[in-house]
This record gives structure tokens, C-alpha cells and sequence, in this order.
């Protein structure tokens, strides 16, 4: 389904502490909106739902992800990056992606 990398995993596990949430996992989701049509949701979790598929990634870091989303995330990687230019933050590496928006923040897929 998707997988996360050992740099997204510790950074994960340190915003989780930072929080105070530290038994809670990742939320993925695929939402309308922006200017290629879709983008991506990141946010805490303290359970499943019903329909969610769920990926045990590095540091126990559990991902969840719902049935709709699901189709659009298979063969992604989620990583955290640093980047000099634009700071840091989470990037998803999607397979699925025919064309994105000129800020890198909405996909069609």
C-alpha cells in the first residue's frame, strides 16, 4: 500500500511527543480542492475507523488511511525533507500523480 521512511517515522514520533499525543497515529486522506484538483491531509489519529487500512510503519508509527483515499495513495512513500529554499515538511512521493499545480500542493490524478 504505502510505505514511510525512517527520516518521516522519527520526525512522526518527536511531532507526537511535541503533542502530547504520543500513542496516536497518521492520518492520510486525499481531499478536493486546489488548483489541479486534489491534495493531501495529514493530521492525528487516535483509532481506526471502520474502513480504514492501516500501515505499521518504522518507531510504531501506525498510518491510517481511508477506503477512498486508498486508491490514490497505493505505491506512495511518505518522507520528511529539508529543503534550504522552501523549509521543511512532509513530502509524498505518489506513482499515481499525472500532473500537479505549480506550488507542488494540488495533483491530478
Amino acid at each position: 500500500m504505502i510505505t514511510m521512511t525512517e527520516t518521516a517515522a522519527k520526525k512522526v514520533s518527536e511531532l507526537r511527543l511535541e503533542e502530547g499525543k504520543p500513542e496516536w497515529g497518521l492520518r492520510i486522506r486525499i481531499v478536493g480542492g486546489g488548483c489541479s484538483g486534489m491534495s493531501y491531509e495529514l493530521g492525528w489519529e487516535d483509532q481506526q475507523q471502520s474502513d480504514d487500512s492501516v500501515v505499521e510503519a518504522a518507531q510504531g508509527i501506525k498510518v491510517y488511511i481511508d477506503k477512498h483515499s486508498a486508491a490514490y495513495l497505493t505505491g506512495s512513500e511518505i518522507d520528511f525533507v529539508q529543503n534550504d529554499m522552501m523549509g521543511a515538511g512532509f513530502a509524498i512521493k505518489n506513482p499515481n500523480v499525472k500532473s500537479s499545480c505549480g506550488c507542488g500542493q494540488s495533483h491530478r490524478f
